[in-house]
């Protein structure tokens, strides 16, 4: 019987991203990972190399998903509000990627990222997206492309990342996701209007 290294390796990924998420990448045990998996921990070594390499794959596999489930190029940058709409749906199934992020950011202390030139690049391809809609006058110019784009992905995530604030500031809302999510897309598309 041929070994199923993919499918294999798609379960650590999954079970990591939930271990990761819950006890971040220095409380995560690579025990609790391959048992949630149900594989021996020993090809977490092979597959990955260690524990911050599983890491690492885990925070390129989710930012691929991200980007694939809300993709942004210049015929949709034009109605940025959808996209953050896209980006909070995201946000509200998959709870566990900020989390990611926000470990990622406390353990970070200005070294190299996982995969940050293919992820600067990522970056980099939305904002001349917005450059080209704001060329074409179907974005205000009063901002520049990038922090447009970085206004734009704080809004659809920060729901998530600090749902206390959410509970405190909306409380008629705080049970009602489509309420947020309208409220999301009518901000951000005050953020597109040309004056």
């Amino acid at each position: 019987m041929a070994w199923d290294t993919e499918g294999t390796k798609q379960r650590l990924l999954d079970a990591a991203v939930h271990e990761f998420a819950e006890r971040g990448p220095d409380g995560a045990r690579v025990a609790a990972i391959a048992a949630r998996a149900c594989v021996n921990k020993e090809r977490i070594y092979q597959y990955f190399g260690d524990k911050q390499g599983l890491f690492e794959a885990v925070l390129t596999d989710q930012l691929a998903q991200l980007a694939a489930s809300s993709p942004l190029d210049a015929d949709k940058a034009g109605d940025l509000a959808e996209y953050a709409g896209r980006v909070f749906d995201y946000h509200r199934t998959h709870p566990q990627f900020l989390r990611l992020l926000h470990w990622e950011g406390l353990q970070t202390s200005g070294g190299e990222l996982p995969a940050e030139s293919a992820r600067a690049s990522h970056y980099a391809d939305k904002v001349a997206a917005l450059a080209e809609a704001q060329r074409a006058g179907k974005l205000t110019d009063d901002v520049g492309p990038g922090y447009l784009m970085y206004a734009v992905a704080s809004l659809a995530a920060w729901w998530f990342a600090v749902p206390q604030v959410v509970r405190m500031l909306l409380v008629d809302d705080i049970d009602n996701p489509e309420a947020m999510r309208a409220g999301l897309i009518g901000l951000v598309r005050r953020l597109e209007i040309r004056e």
